[in-house]
């Protein structure tokens, strides 16, 4: 566990962190994209650690690669690139910079070092993991294929380099149909987020699709009943969720899709208003950008994505410590299953 009282005073002897109106006055581009969500207050307080982020990146060359589920200071503060995981993914492939600094959680940092295994890779709070991640091994991928022997195994991004290495290839909640269609097989078995699976059944009906037992924090908790209430008490609102959500949920939503295909789904229909089944940073951070939506309706946090701060995002690259490590061995069969992904995912368009 990091010792954050230590590592803020170590972070102050070098820079000024203070409280500064005057520079948050003068980072007024960077304050413009988050507005909405963040307090002129909050954004005296913030602004010089991303000023400092970002004049270290430079020195480091180093790209900040953001998931959608970032606070909105790092989203549209300090990230170079921001989007959903494959799109996270594909750009760590493209990325010229020297280090990548992974705001996420760690399977994505793992999953640009095996992309990327000559760069450095920081990953700001080693104990930003996932749920999905945790909640299966490559033993378990083992189980699944003596039950279904000569199944294919699919296994979602959220997954630990280990489980991708054991895998045919990986998905993300954006390409996960596209995925399974694609795979010749009548039999497929799909790890380790059983509800994914559930909804790209449901599209895929010509395919068997088996699971791992595998849920999200953020997502399972939503339930059929909590969206019917919602609409019934706000009428008119879309509803859009996240894939990871139970069926009974996506069954409910007006749209479903991954963070993505969320962001698209809202700059497209631009409803009045809109509920985002899905982590609570989405809607904050796509609000300024969609001034005539109102997102309104109850949100559940990630616990692991908010590891990720400013503080140790300063003190990751400051230190340059905190580097993601993959084992050869293990990145290179790891490396087969993401980069099949990646091109099946280019080559369908």
């Amino acid at each position: 566990m990091l010792d954050m009282p230590a590592i803020r005073e170590d972070l102050k002897t070098v820079y000024d962190l203070a409280p500064n109106p005057d520079l948050a006055a003068r980072m007024s581009a960077e304050y413009s994209r988050m507005s909405r969500v963040v307090s002129p207050a909050d954004w005296a307080i913030h602004a010089p650690y991303v000023a400092a982020i970002n004049a270290l990146k430079r020195e480091r060359n180093a790209a900040i690669l953001a998931h959608n589920y970032m606070t909105p200071q790092i989203f549209h503060g300090i990230a170079d690139v921001v989007g959903d995981s494959l799109q996270l993914a594909v750009e760590a492939t493209r990325t010229k910079a020297d280090v990548i600094v992974q705001c996420g959680v760690h399977f994505m940092a793992e999953t640009s070092k095996i992309l990327n295994p000559s760069k450095i890779v920081l990953m700001p709070d080693m104990e930003a993991g996932c749920s999905l991640a945790d909640s299966i091994t490559a033993e378990g991928v083992a189980q699944m294929r003596a039950q279904y022997p000569g199944a294919p195994v699919v296994s979602y991004v959220n997954t630990t380099a280990e489980v991708k290495a054991a895998s045919d290839i990986c998905c993300t909640s954006a390409n996960a149909v596209q995925i399974i269609r694609a795979l010749e097989a009548d039999t497929i078995i799909m790890t380790p987020d059983k509800y994914l699976a559930q909804n790209v059944a449901a599209l895929v009906p010509e395919k068997r699709i088996v699971w791992w037992d595998g849920a999200c924090i953020v997502h399972e908790q939503y339930t059929a009943q909590d969206i019917r209430e919602f609409r019934e008490w706000n009428p008119g609102t879309r509803i859009i969720a996240h894939p990871e959500c139970p069926p009974e949920v996506v069954a409910e939503a007006d749209f479903s899709g991954s963070t993505k295909g969320i962001l698209d789904y809202v700059s497209a229909e631009r409803p009045a208003r809109a509920m985002l089944v899905t982590e609570c940073s989405m809607a904050s951070n796509i609000s300024d950008a969609h001034p005539d939506v109102e997102f309104i309706g109850p949100c559940n946090m990630c616990p692991f994505m908010k590891k990720i701060t400013l503080e140790k995002v300063l003190w990751s690259l400051h230190t340059m410590t905190t580097q993601i490590e993959v084992a050869p061995e293990v990145a290179d069969k790891a490396r087969l299953a993401v980069q099949r992904m990646i091109d099946l995912s280019a080559a369908k368009g």
